[in-house]
């Protein structure tokens, strides 16, 4: 009878079930976005290296790092590598093709910490850094916008007005944390200094000698930090890719918890409109509830009947919900960028609240016509 009764009124019941379906969908994509999301940052970070240290000074005037103190880096036992870096944003032409890209300034060191590989040619040496070459190595996209049919090893740029000569070319590493990085610029430490008008050394990477040291070393820097620079630990920090990782997974999934939140109100919406259309329901069925009792139906028989029609209502909604959520996921996943992480535990849960939810907003329209009198129901037009 509830299926028939629904059938019977194939656009209201649409209409009823428009607000689980919206409901569900939107928490299945929301939250699928949101997880996607998380995973592909943590992701990110993870292929940086897990033995990788970072050292960032955020004040430089009143931490100035200089390219004298990194051999106190050098000799800790935990450190089997040190990159110092100077970065900056420069114009660089070639011909008639010209691009503003960032510039990092740093040693041969460089490659091995970041787990970077050459397309072309080679990496800055140590030679070339003592001796202030103009010399530079370019990232795949700086690469490809200056020299779009031409090899570029060997071929001149210049940056900022100064001639450098191209040496390598970067395997393309796609972007990080929103920042490309293959629209680079690589050259030596003290050339670059040079070049930017600043000899203070604003991030140092650091490469763990495996990743079970990458606590004991993270102590050992601090440890060079505090005896170079004391009393200015607020000025600089010191972190492992873990720390960035559990940092970046806190946020996200705090985003994630926010925006099913936000989805699962329209949900809960969607039931309030269960509940009105099953009370109008019951006002223009009184006389129907009046014939029934007439004829020996029991208040549980009708509390059951209008129950499953809002139950069944809700069910097949948050059905339709879930192919719909799915379907969007996969949509946005084919035609943008964002990843999204498909979750059975939550399209399950959010099935389930669809379903709790005919039972919840569905209890109330049913228990007012199971208590209708069957003698005023009759006389009801």
């Amino acid at each position: 009878m509830a299926l028939k009764s629904i059938k019977g009124n194939k656009l209201r019941a649409f209409l009823t079930m428009l607000g689980i379906i919206i409901g569900v969908a939107s928490v299945i994509t929301l939250v699928g976005v949101g997880q996607g999301s998380s995973n592909s940052v943590t992701e990110e970070i993870g292929s940086l290296g897990t033995n990788l240290l970072t050292l960032s000074v955020t004040d430089t005037e009143s931490v100035q790092l200089k390219e004298d103190q990194l051999d106190q880096f050098n000799e800790l036992n935990g450190i089997s590598e040190v990159a110092p870096i100077v970065s900056g944003r420069v114009t660089t032409k070639y011909g008639e093709n010209s691009t503003q890209v960032s510039i990092t300034g740093t040693t041969s060191s460089y490659l091995n910490v970041r787990d970077l590989s050459l397309s072309q040619g080679r990496f800055l040496s140590d030679m070339e850094n003592e001796l202030r070459q103009k010399v530079v190595v370019l990232g795949s996209d700086t690469a490809s916008t200056l020299f779009p049919r031409t090899n570029p090893i060997g071929e001149s740029v210049q940056i900022n007005g100064v001639s450098f000569k191209v040496i390598g070319i970067l395997e393309s590493v796609g972007s990080s944390l929103g920042t490309s990085g293959d629209s680079v610029i690589i050259a030596p430490l003290s050339t670059t200094q040079r070049l930017t008008k600043s000899t203070t050394i604003g991030t140092i990477y650091l490469k763990a000698q495996d990743e079970k040291m990458v606590d004991r070393a993270k102590f050992q820097v601090q440890g060079v930090m505090t005896t170079l620079f004391p009393n200015l630990s607020d000025y600089y920090s010191v972190s492992s890719q873990e720390d960035l990782m559990e940092t970046m997974s806190s946020v996200s999934d705090t985003m994630t918890v926010m925006l099913g939140g936000i989805a699962s109100i329209s949900l809960l919406v969607g039931g309030i409109g269960v509940m009105n259309i099953m009370l109008v329901s019951v006002s223009e069925r009184t006389k129907e509830i009046g014939i029934r009792k007439a004829i020996g139906a029991n208040r549980k028989s009708i509390l059951l009947q209008f129950l499953i029609e809002a139950v069944v209502l809700s069910v097949i909604g948050g059905l339709i919900g879930v192919a719909l959520g799915l379907g969007i996921s996969k949509l946005i996943e084919v035609f943008s960028s964002l990843a999204i992480s498909y979750s059975p535990t939550v399209t399950l849960a959010a099935f389930l609240f669809s379903f709790a939810i005919g039972i919840i907003f569905g209890v109330f329209p049913a228990n007012k016509a199971s208590k209708l009198n069957p003698i005023q129901a009759l006389r009801q037009e």
